[in-house]
């Protein structure tokens, strides 16, 4: 109980976080110049990485790396367990200070959830961690530039994965959008399986027949178009969610990532089914979120 007592103390009771609010002038990494400049280069290294090794390195098919993809998915593995954690606790404590405020509109802990009430503010605890899953798209799109070092390819569509994901978490927190809380949890509980199995993976550990990875991002895609369905209900019929236009604009983003993803999904089983299609099981293994 002791140690339980002291880990929610430091994911949801400590003064920083209880304290935190988004703002441009505090917070690094919050303005829209940062996040501009930031993709363009992460898109402009990803072309950099994939051209010097066809310039210096013609003969080899990829540079033999050592330990760093392993170390890259430890962390974000745990890095995602910890946001997940963290998000978790938080909504709860924030749940527990505020609902007596709800009474009057008869707010439900899930509809806070899905749909802050207008004017809500990104400051306190969920919006913390909020900010931390903003912060570790930088690393996870670190994982696209290694593969590119170790296959020798630009894999399109985890570069605009990557990209609309970081361009995703900053409008979440600049515009204070509506169901960011379940998105992270759905999320970093997705990421921690997927970057726990490619840990396994790396150090040499059999990894399992069906296409984990790929079948997870089906899975959080399913689970997230569910919550945006629910979303715009509440909007429609609660007066209005906080951030509705942010919440528009990051559906069409990822409205057109799950279409690049359905697209290979579709292909790849059609593959696995035609026995003349070959090289499927590496596209699989290295398939990433």
């Amino acid at each position: 109980m002791a140690s339980f007592d002291g880990l929610r103390y430091y994911l949801s009771e400590h003064p920083s976080i209880v304290s935190f609010r988004w703002s441009h002038a505090e917070s690094w990494g919050s303005t829209w110049s940062f996040l501009l400049t930031s993709i363009a280069l992460y898109l402009s290294a990803a072309a950099l990485l994939h051209a010097a090794p066809l310039l210096l390195l013609r003969h080899r098919r990829s540079l033999p790396l050592g330990p760093l993809p392993a170390a890259h998915a430890l962390s974000m593995a745990l890095l995602s367990l910890t946001i997940f954690a963290g998000t978790l606790l938080s909504a709860a404590a924030e749940i527990r200070d505020t609902r007596w405020l709800w009474r009057r509109s008869r707010t439900t802990p899930l509809q806070w959830l899905l749909c802050f009430p207008l004017g809500t503010r990104a400051s306190g605890r969920v919006f913390f961690w909020s900010y931390a899953f903003y912060l570790s798209r930088f690393l996870h799109a670190a994982g696209s530039l290694i593969e590119i070092l170790r296959r020798r390819r630009i894999p399109a569509f985890k570069l605009c994965s990557h990209a609309v994901s970081i361009t995703a978490s900053f409008l979440w927190l600049e515009f204070t959008q509506s169901f960011q809380v379940v998105g992270i949890v759905l999320t970093t509980l997705v990421y921690s399986a997927v970057y726990g199995y490619r840990f396994w993976t790396a150090v040499g550990l059999p990894g399992a027949c069906p296409p984990f990875v790929a079948n997870c991002q089906m899975l959080l895609l399913g689970c997230n178009l569910v919550c945006h369905c629910a979303v715009l209900l509440l909007h429609l019929l609660t007066g209005g969610c906080n951030g509705i236009g942010a919440w528009l604009f990051n559906s069409v983003l990822n409205g057109a990532v799950m279409m690049l993803f359905l697209n290979f999904y579709i292909k790849m089983h059609h593959r696995k089914l035609n026995p003349a299609a070959a090289e499927v099981s590496a596209i699989v293994k290295d398939k990433d979120i």
